[in-house]
């Protein structure tokens, strides 16, 4: 379990250097480019949560994994209502929906979110019978 801990936590400081958010024009934004008060909360938390998991605590683990999750979820909403404020020039809600719209999510948020969820994982604890 301890394995599949760490390679969650390698996953989330990976996942912030992939590309997060596409912007035309702009290009691909990973979590230093969206907001760095965000990715250094997302680093912070994820060292926490590898202080659980070298120090065989897998519920402060776990905890800081629900953590990272709900930044994750925070930092998707953001960036949607992000986008929909760069547009609020535009005269038409419609419109701003359309340019809104333009702004897409990348796959680095799938190595973020499996990294976080590896976290999670619970250690099974099998009985053996001696005979």
């Amino acid at each position: 379990m301890k394995n599949i801990q760490l390679i969650g936590v390698l996953l989330i400081i990976v996942g912030s250097f992939l590309p997060l958010v596409y912007v035309p024009i702009i290009g691909n934004w990973n979590y230093w480019k969206l907001d760095h008060y965000l990715a250094v909360a997302c680093w912070i938390l994820t060292a926490c949560a590898l202080f659980g998991v070298v120090n065989n605590k897998p519920k402060i683990a776990q905890i800081f994994g629900v953590l990272l999750i709900l930044l994750f979820i925070f930092t998707l909403i953001a960036v949607k209502l992000q986008s929909l404020d760069y547009f609020s020039f535009l005269p038409f809600k419609s419109w701003r929906e359309t340019f809104a719209g333009v702004v897409k999510l990348k796959w680095g948020w799938i190595v973020e979110f499996l990294g976080a969820f590896l976290l999670l994982i619970k250690k099974t604890q099998q009985k053996y019978e001696t005979s």
